[in-house]
This record gives structure tokens, sequence and C-alpha cells, in this order.
């Protein structure tokens, strides 16, 4: 008879986490487009699960670019034209590498700095299978006097909450990231304006001391 191997506790914890972390794929990337290009990626994505892909352009004129999501077939699934952002979730039908790209070829000479995030589920979106979960189980058929589905499902709930949040957390560093851009833009044309306007008004100001002098300024000579 060959005795059950059961896990401390740390150890399953462990596991449990190594579990969840390998069933979700994020990938997050941040790029330079230039005027007049088109940059494609390519992300592997299985049959029946999700694939989630949002992306912002952060820096740039015009801030905007043309989006498109291509199946492994070659069909265009989503496509948006002249857009500053957006989020978008694909339920692939087929195993394969589905491509991703960003165009800005309708700017002649403006590069554009784009983020993305790409998410990716597997098929089920369960984490782990039942037969993971059983090989967790101690001999008496308790985790702690609690039920192993009762952690179960406390643990997939906090991975999805902690996913969002790490998520949100990107995002908003994308948002400060294009408002910081704005910002320091705004900034120089400020600036240079102000310095433009400061400027013309000496010029003018001369220009009126100049014109006010000539006025009073008699050249004939008085006769005695």
């Amino acid at each position: 008879i060959v005795p059950q191997l059961t896990l401390p506790l740390s150890c399953q914890f462990l596991t449990l986490c190594l579990m969840m972390s390998a069933f979700n794929l994020d990938s997050e990337f941040t790029f330079m487009l230039p005027a007049g290009r088109t940059e494609c990626f390519f992300q592997a994505a299985v049959k029946n699960g999700s694939m989630e892909v949002e992306y912002q352009v952060i820096a740039g004129a015009g801030m905007d670019v043309d989006f498109t999501i291509i199946s492994p077939e070659g069909i265009r699934l989503i496509f948006e034209s002249r857009r500053s952002d957006g989020v978008h979730i694909v339920e692939p039908l087929q195993d394969g590498d589905y491509e991703i790209c960003f165009d800005n070829s309708f700017s002649r000479f403006s590069e554009k700095m784009v983020f993305f995030e790409i998410i990716v589920e597997g098929q089920g979106g369960d984490v782990g299978g039942d037969e993971e979960w059983a090989g967790l189980e101690e001999p008496d058929g308790s985790l702690l006097e609690y039920k192993l589905e009762d952690i179960r499902e406390s643990m997939e709930s906090l991975h999805r909450r902690l996913e969002r949040s790490r998520q949100m957390q990107t995002v908003l560093r994308a948002f400060e990231a294009r408002d910081r851009n704005l910002l320091e833009d705004n900034l120089w044309r400020v600036s240079f304006w102000s310095c433009a306007s400061v400027l013309v008004m000496l010029c003018v100001a001369l220009t009126q001391v100049y014109t006010v002098r000539k006025l009073f300024d008699d050249k004939r000579r008085v006769r005695t």
C-alpha cells in the first residue's frame, strides 16, 4: 500500500497561487508608431477561451490610430478608425495566432505612442481542473475545517479581483502618461504664444513711441 502524500498548508497555498497565475496570460506593451506605418502583433489564443484587448494613444498629434483584430483565417473581427482608445473582448472560435494591428498610415508627419494590454483566459474560465484540486485534499477530507470547494471559490474570487485591480492600475498609469504628455504639449504652446505676444507688444510699443516722436519733431528752422 502506497501512503497518500499530504502537502503542508503553506505548500498547498503556494500550489493554488501557481495554478491561478498560470491560468491567465497577461501582457502589456508601449511602443512608438512611426508616421505612415502599420505595426502588427500576434497573440496565441485557444478555442472557446477569451481574449481582451485594451489600447490607448498616449502621445502624438491627433491622439488617434486605426485598430484591427484579424483571426488566424484572415477574417477581420474588429476594426476602428481614428480612435484614441478602446476595449474589445474576443471569444476565439479556433486555436491559433490572432493579429492585432495599429495603423498610422493616415498621418504623414506625426508619430504616435501607443499602449495596449492583452488578457487571455483559457477555456471554461476555471482556475485549474478538478483533478488538480482533488490532489490537494487531506486524508480526512477537510482543510482546516473548511471545505475544499469553499476555499476554491474564495481563491478564484480573490484572484479575479486582484487581476481586475492590477488591470485598473495599469489603465490609470496609461491615462496619467497621456494626460502628462498633453500637459507638457499645452505648456509648450502656451509658453511659445506668450513669448510671441510679448514680442508683438514690444514692437507695437516701440512703433507708437516712434510715431509720436515723429509727430512732434519739427525740422523747420525759424528765421529771425
